[in-house]
């Protein structure tokens, strides 16, 4: 047991040296520089991933926008002309945030009318059953001498069978 702890233990400290090492470190003039290419690398999807950003993907295409990111963000420009380089190069989609415009309507008013589509529906069926629980009790509300004549008929007709 002790023989295998101490290998695992060396297996993971080989695959998180390898892992540091395989990073290449980037050098930037200042402290603002790197805290935007990371801030833009956070924000920036990747088209290929869908759902991962440029940080996160080791998609080739997001090698390339990290690289161009890199390069702008050194070059000195600020966070709204990186995106916008990136948003006419790939699309509004690479952006975790997509502009109000009339392409991406929907997407801003879809959780909305989702949620009133469903208290719409949930109003509805609460409507139904309180009218359906009415007719049944209005046809459970049949009068004493009627049942008691419904009743003897059975009881004739279970005889007459017997």
């Amino acid at each position: 047991m002790k023989t295998f702890f101490l290998s695992f233990l060396w297996f993971s400290l080989l695959f998180a040296a390898t892992a540091q090492a395989s990073q290449a470190l980037i050098e930037f003039q200042s402290p603002e520089q790197q805290a935007l290419f990371k801030e833009l690398t956070q924000e920036l999807r990747c088209p290929k991933c869908q759902n991962q950003n440029i940080a996160d993907s080791n998609a080739v295409v997001a090698v390339d926008m990290r690289n161009k990111t890199l390069e702008l963000v050194q070059q000195g420009q600020d966070k709204e002309q990186v995106l916008d380089y990136m948003k006419s190069r790939y699309g509004d989609f690479v952006h975790y945030q997509p502009p109000l415009n009339k392409f991406t309507l929907i997407l801003w008013l879809l959780p909305a009318l989702m949620a009133f589509g469903l208290v719409l529906v949930l109003l509805l069926r609460r409507r139904a059953e309180r009218s359906g629980a009415v007719t049944e009790s209005a046809e459970q509300a049949v009068p004493q001498p009627q049942l008691e004549q419904q009743l003897d008929q059975l009881i004739e007709q279970y005889r007459r069978k017997s």
